[in-house]
């Protein structure tokens, strides 16, 4: 299924919902208007999750108005959130027995529901579905809500809300309560009423009673439209908006909306919002941020050192900027750059395991194997008795082979393969271990091991086994390996292509060796048996 786009100028966004819960599609539909940005996420024609850009999660405080939970609760679970630098808050509180999993569940759907309502409302415009576009489920919670429901409810509160618009026509007014129902008899009011009753005090916008009753907007603006209604209420004023350069509101503006887009991976018109930030601000840290982010995922390592490396010294010691710059760093084959960024990340978490293991996968990068060896030690030691990842044993391999502990790299080959018995690298380098100790057939066995569990063929498995097709004199069999090496990463590495020049000379296919060779030199300039393959076939054409 191609994208869909266009206006809702032209056509509602209940009709869009609608086709696609029909049509039982799979993806997200984003919506933008000027500055104000949203998306509903679809899996086969079912609403899993939505928000709104400016509208944020009010999980914590909703439970709190609500009395699900004490403030006290939600104060300590927002502190373990800030620590752990990541985590959802309702996972938290569930975790630490304040909330159960139903009314978590039950919250969430509300929320979601609120900004499906909320976006029906917008009538100007575009929208863009992207099929298949699915949320992280580790950063938000995801539901299943027939869609149809969602329209129908959508549909009478869009009523509703065109008359509840001519009394309230902007969120920034301010109501006070001027005559008390309470003191009246024979009058009737609401649970949603009654919260807001010893709010009317001609202070708060009705922003602030949706935040200070616990409702969501449409509860509030209903309740308080039937108290204004009912000659209770009046409107007092409107909050003053605080002075702003119209400069700084810009580039806001640029700012809030590249975050959006790039929350919904649009990364294309989130790099071209930071961008226009930077124009007004140069140094707007938030842009800087997420342009390196988005020339990582677009695999432009030098554009992302450029942008994390511009922050100023006090941004640029934030733990997820040194540790996103020593990414790009490594991908540029810069490994020493790599360990003192990690070590400068060290300083702001010096408790991380995983900057250990990223320090010690750099020193082994970087030429340095008896130091990785003992960094991979002591990140064994810091992890205690946690089981490591399948990265340790790929690298601490690696390093322990590389350093002449043979028995060593042979046995934290095999711990990692009791873990992860089907993590094809640590096949591949236990099995190039295996086969430097001379045990040939046991490596050719961790070498197709490697082929048949992985998701994708390894292209060092099929190097290592035309090596020892070639070591034993196949040359037939070693080209088909060494072939399907080099089809499937063409970097490789220049011995392969050198093999396959040699194997060519034999089978007298000088145009094809010549190939091969200069191939090899391109990956390594310093080659010395490709040279000379060269300059005789120069010599003696």
């Amino acid at each position: 299924m191609m994208a869909i786009e266009g206006s809702l100028s032209d056509v509602s966004l209940a009709d869009i919902c609608q086709l696609l819960a029909l049509g039982r599609k799979t993806g997200c539909l984003t919506i933008t208007d000027r500055s104000d940005f949203g998306y509903i996420y679809f899996r086969e024609g079912r609403v899993i999750h939505a928000s709104v850009l400016n509208r944020p999660d009010r999980l914590g405080e909703l439970l709190v108005k609500n009395g699900i939970i004490e403030k006290e609760a939600l104060a300590k679970a927002m502190e373990e959130q800030r620590e752990e630098g990541h985590g959802r808050l309702g996972e938290i509180l569930v975790r630490a027995g304040s909330l159960s999993r139903d009314a978590l569940e039950r919250w969430i759907t509300i929320q979601i529901e609120e900004a499906v309502y909320h976006l029906f409302t917008w009538n100007q415009g575009s929208f863009h579905f992207n099929p298949d576009e699915m949320p992280d489920e580790k950063k938000v919670f995801l539901v299943s809500l027939n869609a149809d429901s969602l329209l129908m409810e959508g549909a009478r509160r869009v009523d509703e809300w065109t008359l509840i618009e001519r009394k309230i026509p902007s969120m920034d007014l301010i109501f006070k309560l001027v005559r008390n129902p309470l003191k009246q008899e024979g009058v009737q009011l609401s649970r949603n009423q009654m919260k807001l009753i010893p709010l009317l005090d001609g202070t708060r916008t009705v922003t602030d009673l949706v935040r200070d009753a616990g409702l969501v907007e449409f509860e509030t603006g209903k309740a308080l439209y039937e108290l204004i209604q009912a000659g209770f209420v009046h409107e007092v004023g409107k909050k003053a908006q605080e002075g702003e350069k119209k400069d700084d509101l810009a580039v806001r503006q640029h700012v809030t909306l590249g975050q959006a887009f790039y929350k919904a991976g649009m990364l294309e018109d989130a790099a071209r919002e930071f961008a226009e930030a930077l124009k007004g601000e140069p140094g707007e840290p938030t842009s800087r941020f997420r342009l390196g982010l988005i020339a990582l995922k677009s695999k432009d390592a030098g554009e992302a050192v450029k942008h994390f490396e511009s922050m100023s010294e006090d941004e640029g010691q934030g733990y997820g900027v040194l540790r996103n710059l020593a990414l790009a760093l490594e991908r540029l084959g810069r490994f020493d750059e790599v360990i003192r960024v990690l070590n400068r990340a060290n300083a702001a978490r010096p408790e991380d395991p995983d900057l250990v293991l990223a320090r010690g996968i750099a020193e082994l990068k970087s030429g340095k194997p008896p130091e990785a060896r003992s960094t991979f030690k002591k990140y064994r030691r810091q992890l205690g008795k946690k089981t490591p990842p399948p990265l340790y044993y790929n690298f601490a391999v690696l390093a322990a082979a590389v350093s002449g502990y043979l028995e060593e790299a042979i046995s934290l080959g095999r711990e990692g393969l009791r873990a992860y018995p089907a993590e094809a690298p640590i096949l591949v380098n236990t099995g190039a271990v295996l086969d430097q100790k001379g045990d040939h057939e046991a490596a050719e066995q961790y070498f197709l091991r490697a082929l048949s569990v992985g998701s994708t063929a390894l292209p060092q498995a099929h190097k290592n086994l035309g090596d020892q097709a070639y070591r034993r004199g196949d040359k037939i069999a070693a080209k088909t390996q060494y072939e399907t090496a080099v089809k499937l990463d063409p970097s490789l590495g220049d011995d392969v292509y050198l093999k396959l020049g040699r194997i060519a000379l034999e089978e007298a296919d000088n145009e094809l060796a010549i190939l091969f060779l200069r191939r090899a030199m391109e990956l390594n300039p310093q080659n010395v048996d490709a040279r000379s393959h060269l300059e005789n076939l120069a010599a003696f054409p």
